[in-house]
């Protein structure tokens, strides 16, 4: 694979505090610069940026390997270890899943480990891992 560059990402969320806690606490990202209607997160080294509104809007979903899977949402692919030790610390810490980790694929080209998570405004995150890294692409 190339070089990457960082993304950003702005997105919706209901109450600044409680997000800022469950990036910082629950995710493990640090804070960049903030002001009173936004924060700014080094997510795995890309900017995430949590916009403060009134409301948020419902998400459609669509079935995707048995799982109800909400069509918007943002993550990462973490290395395959990575990916493991993330769960564990989640597992300990008694976090609540939106969609329990699981191999989804399993013997297909894409196979991967996944998990979804809601943050506090009830945006969806997935954080996935490939056994075979190069394979994020294949068909």
């Amino acid at each position: 694979m190339a070089a990457l560059y960082p993304f950003h990402l702005a997105f919706a969320v209901t109450d600044l505090p409680a997000t800022e806690r469950f990036f910082v606490d629950v995710i493990g990202c640090e804070v960049g610069r903030q002001a009173a209607r936004w924060i700014d997160f080094n997510f795995f080294g890309h900017q995430i940026s949590a916009h403060l509104v009134d409301e948020t809007e419902a998400v459609a979903q669509n079935e995707v390997d048995g799982d109800q899977v909400p069509t918007q949402h943002f993550g990462m692919v973490l290395p395959w270890e990575r990916w493991h030790e993330m769960v564990a610390r989640l597992n300990e810490s008694g976090q609540a899943y939106l969609i329990a980790p699981k191999t989804r694929f399993t013997g297909e080209p894409g196979e991967q480990a996944t998990f979804f998570l809601r943050d506090p405004s009830g945006n969806a995150l997935e954080f996935k891992s490939f056994r075979e890294p190069q394979a994020l692409f294949d068909r």
